[in-house]
């Protein structure tokens, strides 16, 4: 593939936090050919990542997404994704990015704009999401040993006549442990609507931070 075959967006920050998760719960919010990848008996994975985009096809903007960890895909050939989302929501402040990312990636988004707001000091970020005001949730990431990286990641998604794959390149410096002294505060609000919130646990069993860097997609596939 040429370079012309891929996506490129560039970020000022990315920063994700990995909760236990009713495994119900990702049950209904997953399409019927994906499972969820369980950490316990009836506990699943939902992914939180928050991002600042500098550069991309359709400007400067802040995202969040709201997904299910699944087992990823191994291909031959390939590096193993370190995980693979299923998300089943995703915020963005700007009609633009929310545009694209439907048109391009079939991801599925709250139809307004949100606010998406990065707090980043002593060690740790802190990003607010709100609409109109209202809170939606509040996410915290810390800082641990930083080293440059490359990691992959594998995103599944669908639409009424497909089902889609896209394996996604993330380079930046980069923090990942599981030293759980993030945490999550969700509110009831459309974007959390397929959450049990008082079953996710407020502490994340695992945090990753990218600092700037470049975040480059595949072209997407239908399976």
């Amino acid at each position: 593939m040429s370079s012309s075959d891929y996506t490129y967006y560039g970020y000022d920050l990315c920063i994700g936090g990995y909760f236990e998760m009713p495994t119900s719960d990702a049950r209904k919010l997953l399409p019927s050919h994906l499972e969820p990848l369980e950490v316990q008996h009836e506990r699943s994975i939902l992914a939180i990542t928050a991002f600042h985009f500098s550069e991309s096809m359709v400007g400067e903007y802040d995202e969040v997404v709201l997904a299910v960890v699944v087992p990823p895909i191994v291909e031959p050939g390939k590096a193993l994704p370190k995980a693979a989302f299923f998300p089943f929501m995703v915020g963005t402040s700007t009609p633009e990015s929310r545009a694209h990312a439907i048109e391009r990636w079939r991801l599925p988004h709250y139809m307004k704009d949100v606010d998406i707001d990065f707090a980043e000091e002593d060690g740790q970020v802190t990003v607010t999401v709100t609409d109109a005001g209202a809170p939606v949730l509040e996410l915290v990431v810390t800082e641990f040993e930083r080293k440059a990286a490359a990691n992959n990641y594998t995103c599944f998604t669908v639409d009424p006549e497909a089902r889609y794959k896209v394996n996604i390149l993330m380079e930046a410096s980069h923090t990942e442990h599981e030293e759980e002294s993030g945490s999550l505060t969700l509110h009831e609000h459309a974007m959390t609507a397929g959450l049990t919130i008082d079953e996710v646990n407020s502490y994340p069993f695992r945090e990753e931070w990218y600092q700037k860097g470049l975040q480059t997609f595949d072209p997407m596939e239908s399976f």
